[in-house]
């Protein structure tokens, strides 16, 4: 999908991200990084680098990926028409792979393209696949007040500490301690000076961006409470979860669409009504052949699922309008879209049976957007 006009960051910063990527997955198992597991066809990668293109003020998302991947990741940018994205080099660690990411901002001799440098810096796991723009404007916007900031949620079981002798040696109060969650954001300057400064201890072992911000820069982030999807993919279980939730979030919207007459139009708002207390449902009146605001802007915000409604014989060619549309915003790239077909059968207007014409006409324009991602379902009503 082309991106969106950009918007205005939070509190007028300029914002970019950067994308660590270059886990080898040891916790997960198998040869394949989690980051690169396909979740319903799509590298889970890609759904972290869509959470962030989406939102349209940040101007750059560095992808950091180990030196056998670039080949890979470059590709998959290309495969889902990823936009605004450079993908880096990572270095041995998850530091020294974030170091390598924030380089391309400010040193020449890193990159053959040097980024403009931001004034705020996000950072968020690849294999976080759900982030929404509400609680990385939050963490943006508590970055340019305090310096750095980061998400967190309540701890869900209780952390004890072991003895040498592996007996239980105390716990800690779980109300008093949180998960470090992602994404995290920093005024660019502090965390690039915290890297900079960082022993090769820090780069080896830790893990921990809001802790190099306090211990080399002094500056003491802000804990903004997170949400509950902002979970990281960690072991295999973890990609099934991953895959119910987007199947889930996919069937959550559908777009009912009519042509402008009367019955249709009737049609067209009973439908809505009917699936609305159990789905989003967003009902325009349009003719297909016009290129409408309203549903672009629908199709833009990637809805997956559309109910087309018309009296006319199979509307084949007003139907390829739509199909022309969503290829060209390039969702079917990134999942299924499931597109419904509903023909009604109006007496006063003029009746019409389906002979093997029609069947083969419609089972070919079927096969033919399949190819596409596109699955067309067709529903014929005698409406009295």
């Amino acid at each position: 999908m082309e991106p969106r006009s950009r918007g205005a960051a939070p509190g007028g910063v300029s914002v970019s991200a950067v994308l660590p990527a270059g886990g080898s997955g040891e916790r997960l198992g198998g040869a394949t990084p989690k980051q690169f597991c396909a979740v319903q066809g799509r590298p889970l990668v890609s759904y972290a680098v869509r959470a962030m293109e989406r939102i349209s003020w940040i101007s750059d998302i560095v992808v950091v990926v180990s030196p056998e991947n670039i080949e890979t990741m470059k590709t998959i940018i290309e495969k889902y028409g990823h936009k605004r994205v450079t993908v880096v080099e990572g270095g041995i660690t998850r530091h020294r792979s974030i170091f390598n990411g924030l380089k391309v901002f400010a040193e020449n001799e890193f990159s053959s393209h040097l980024l403009q440098k931001p004034e705020v810096v996000i950072i968020h796991d690849a294999v976080r696949p759900f982030v929404e723009e509400d609680i990385v404007s939050k963490v943006v916007l508590a970055a340019k007040e305090h310096g750095a900031a980061g998400a967190i949620r309540p701890l869900v079981s209780t952390v004890i500490a072991s003895a040498a002798d592996g007996c239980l040696d105390h716990s800690l109060d779980r109300a008093r301690y949180r998960a470090s969650e992602m994404p995290q954001a920093f005024l660019f300057d502090i965390i690039y000076e915290a890297y900079q400064q960082c022993t090769d201890y820090d780069l080896d072992y830790g893990t921990e961006c809001l802790h190099l911000a306090l211990k080399y820069c002094k500056t003491n982030a802000k804990l903004v409470e997170g949400t509950a999807d902002l979970w990281k993919v960690t072991y295999k279980w973890d990609l099934y979860a991953t895959e119910s939730i987007i199947k889930d979030n996919l069937s959550q919207q559908v777009c009912v669409i009519t042509n402008v007459k009367e019955t249709l139009a009737q049609v067209g708002f009973l439908l809505p009504e009917s699936l609305k207390s159990q789905i989003k449902v967003e009902a325009i009146s349009v003719s297909l052949s016009k290129n409408d605001s309203c549903l672009q802007n629908i199709i833009s915000g990637q809805c997956y699922n559309f109910v087309c409604v018309n009296d006319k014989r199979w509307a084949i060619q007003e139907t390829q309008e739509l199909v022309d549309m969503l290829e060209k915003s390039n969702i079917p790239l990134l999942c299924p879209v499931v597109l419904i077909l509903v023909h009604l059968d109006i007496p006063e207007y003029n009746s019409f049976s389906i002979g093997m014409e029609d069947l083969t006409t419609i089972k070919k324009f079927a096969r033919e957007t399949k190819k596409k991602n596109i699955l067309v379902y067709g529903l014929l009503i005698q409406y009295k």
